[in-house]
């Protein structure tokens, strides 16, 4: 990935198209929130909640693995019958 400043700073289209080109199964806090369109504060707390912290002593990783199955459990199915 390619470094980011406030100048170049890439879309969501293009954070999701380089994560699918350099498929990650970890990533770090603030990467996770901009890939998933929240705020760092939110999914870190996701990725606790979640057991898909890695920590190697100041360095830590979310497992996307682990995030993506947690947060399918936040679906919400609509019922279209009246």
């Amino acid at each position: 990935m390619r470094e980011i400043t406030e100048t170049n700073k890439p879309s969501m289209t293009e954070v999701r198209h380089e994560i699918i080109k350099h498929p990650q199964k970890f990533i770090r806090y603030k990467q996770g929130a901009e890939l998933y369109g929240m705020c760092q504060t939110k999914f870190e707390k996701m990725a606790h909640e979640a057991n898909a912290v890695y920590k190697l002593d100041k360095l830590v990783l979310v497992n996307l693995e682990l995030f993506d199955k947690y947060l399918e459990t936040f679906r919400v199915v609509y019922d279209r019958r009246y």
